[in-house]
């Protein structure tokens, strides 16, 4: 079964060091892009892109090897994977023999592929490589520092957001109080949010109150962004529209997801200062 209960998120875990890709989990998309009210052809494009910290193989002499990868998953793929499976997954990496990272990023491109139901791509990048990485928070207009009282923490609340006729703008706005929790274990998912958009200016405060509004909410952190997508999309109707949600790491691993409504958009993989 491919719903969160029968995953092992929030369960005592045994924690294999050998290779098994039988533990990642798949979880259908569509089901709550149902709820969303997201439609074929997706109103959206984008990609998941997750960066795992805690990766370790062992060479073919036997010395273990680290690495920190980047996985880029497609918002077209049919699943998203969970995410103590995919943790547990890498984890099985770490007393098998591999002849180079090279090896290593096969398996692993096509084990999440399998999983996903679409191509994922992988980067695997030494500590040598990492080094010296820049720190760097989403750019835009930051919402947080506005003189708000704010008393709903849940579910989220569309109605907060508005976009009063006016002339069009091209900006970003940000905000770093998102949270949200895991639909199994309601444990915290925190994150930032950058909301980038042309159309009639959208009411900053009503937005920093829609993303407040989060903060008791249970949803995995892809299925959060997409209904921020839609519910801006219809209830501010930009000419165009795109959210990235930056969420700090839990278990070595965090997941950034990217919708926008511009097909050629890419996302750049910064980490956050909290990342």
């Amino acid at each position: 079964m491919s719903s969160p209960e029968h995953s092992p998120l929030g369960k005592s875990t045994v924690y294999a060091d050998r290779y098994d890709a039988s533990l990642l989990f798949p979880i259908p998309r569509q089901g709550k892009r149902d709820d969303l009210g997201v439609t074929h052809p997706l109103p959206f494009h984008g990609m998941d892109v997750w960066n795992g910290y805690e990766l370790s193989w062992i060479d073919d002499r036997g010395k273990p090897v680290v690495a920190v990868a980047e996985f880029r998953v497609p918002a077209t793929t049919p699943n998203i994977v969970e995410s103590k499976s995919f943790k547990l997954y890498l984890n099985s990496f770490a007393q098998e023999r591999m002849v180079s990272a090279d090896a290593l990023r096969t398996v692993l491109e096509r084990d999440l592929s399998q999983a996903a139901g679409g191509p994922v791509s992988v980067v695997l990048r030494s500590p040598g490589d990492i080094e010296g990485t820049l720190i760097a928070e989403p750019e835009g207009i930051l919402l947080d520092a506005q003189d708000l009282a704010i008393d709903h923490y849940g579910p989220p609340r569309a109605d907060f957001l508005s976009a009063p006729a006016g002339p069009i703008v091209t900006e970003a706005l940000v905000s770093h109080l998102l949270r949200s929790n895991c639909p199994v274990t309601g444990q915290p998912d925190w994150g930032s949010v950058q909301v980038r958009y042309t159309g009639a200016p959208i009411d900053r405060a009503g937005l920093l109150r829609y993303i407040v509004s989060f903060r008791n909410h249970t949803e995995f952190h892809e299925q959060c962004v997409e209904r921020m997508f839609m519910d801006i999309s219809q209830r501010c109707a930009p000419r165009e529209l795109t959210v990235y949600a930056r969420y700090t790491r839990r278990g070595g691993l965090d997941i950034n997801p990217f919708r926008s409504t511009d097909p050629t958009a890419r996302p750049a993989n910064p980490r956050g200062a909290r990342q």
